[in-house]
């Protein structure tokens, strides 16, 4: 695996199209539990370098009911963006994830991680990849039908301080869906 992330680390099969350059961040371990699969890495993680090191990532360690002594264990969980460099500023927010990092890293990841027992899938670009043609009409309907997609994957909205509108539009999220999630990562890490 480390000889792996250090690959990883130095990928710049993208950087033409890299608004601040190739800065991949991800983090996994052969022994990880948990892997969230998220969009790509904003501007302040790819300053950082710490994956979900923002308000989207304080609201998923809310959502999971977990710190981030936790969070950041990858002997538990292992945070794998669709792309792993921040993509740059596009007109309404940042710019979608690059395409070339699922198809040239993700599975190369998951053959080194055998423990995995569930998978979080934020927002559509991950939920589309994985899932394709299971996938409901929209990411509303495939976040309520949360448990069609269970054991192996969980469902999840983006937890950017940008989708509080569709949470106060969807209060089921956080009375049904949130509190099935913090079951699920607590059995696991338990």
């Amino acid at each position: 695996m480390k000889k792996l992330l250090s690959s990883i680390s130095k990928c710049d099969t993208c950087a033409s199209k890299l608004e601040l350059g190739p800065r991949p961040i991800v983090s996994a371990n052969i022994n990880s539990k948990i892997v969230i699969i998220g969009q790509a890495p904003g501007s302040i993680v790819h300053a950082s370098g710490i994956p979900w090191d923002d308000k989207s990532g304080e609201n998923l360690r809310a959502w999971m009911g977990i710190d981030t002594h936790i969070f950041y264990n990858t002997e538990k969980i292992a945070l794998i963006p669709m792309g792993f460099c921040y993509p740059g500023k596009g007109k309404s927010g940042d710019l979608p994830p690059t395409k070339e990092c699922a198809p040239l890293w993700h599975q190369k990841l998951f053959c080194k991680m055998k423990d995995v027992e569930l998978i979080l899938l934020i927002g559509s670009y991950a939920q589309k990849y994985y899932l394709g043609n299971r996938l409901k009409r929209t990411l509303t309907e495939s976040v309520k039908n949360y448990t069609d997609y269970l054991p192996d994957y969980f469902v999840l909205p983006h937890p950017s301080p940008r989708n509080n509108i569709w949470q106060a539009k969807n209060e089921w999220f956080k009375k049904e869906v949130i509190p099935e999630l913090k079951n699920s990562i607590r059995s696991i890490l338990t």
